[in-house]
């Protein structure tokens, strides 16, 4: 024989009144939502008039209760999941910073300066970690670091032509005084 467990009761301190004064100010829709379900179990009405004002089945307005009993309000809020942990632990990071800083040696790393690529080599070979380029570059970013690049410059570029060119185009506000005639002395 099948017999039905107890609702689980909503807290005592509110009411539908105050949750919808919350849902008012409320910025979140998917909360407001939440809100205006329970509102209508305090209102007296059933758990299944409750979903379908949620648009959702009766296991989540369960679970929508026992968060709301939990945190309040703030409970019914979606929160940002919070992903895999990541791979490179505290040590590694700090073996990985000093690495950075120290630069490659190219007779033992076989490269004259460090790219993604063989930072991922390096954390594999020194710690047996996996990590992907895009993992690697997400976590020196964390770190502070920063992909830094050349500026483009043409291969047949003569090698003083730009600073030469600057030098020849001051504008006048760069010019010292006195090669500029005043008009009082003309």
């Amino acid at each position: 024989m099948f017999v039905m467990a107890a609702a689980i009761r909503l807290r005592e301190d509110c009411d539908a009144v105050a949750l919808r004064a919350i849902v008012r100010r409320a910025k979140d829709g998917p909360q407001a939502r939440r809100l205006l379900a329970l509102a209508a179990i305090y209102d007296g009405g059933a758990r299944s008039e409750a979903a379908k004002i949620g648009g959702v089945g009766l296991q989540v307005v369960r679970d929508w209760v026992l968060r709301f009993n939990a945190h309040g309000p703030d409970g019914l809020i979606d929160r940002k999941a919070p992903g895999q942990p990541s791979l490179l632990k505290d040590e590694h990071r700090a073996a990985l910073a000093r690495m950075i800083e120290d630069g490659p040696m190219p007779c033992i790393h076989g490269v004259v300066r460090w790219r993604i690529v063989d930072l991922c080599q390096w954390v594999f070979e020194e710690f047996r970690i996996a990590v992907a380029e895009q993992t690697m570059s997400r976590e020196m970013r964390k770190m502070g670091y920063r992909k830094l690049s050349a500026r483009p410059r043409h291969h047949a570029q003569a090698e003083g032509a730009i600073e030469d060119f600057k030098k020849a185009c001051q504008p006048a506000w760069m010019r010292s005084r006195t090669k500029r005639a005043s008009p009082s002395t003309k």
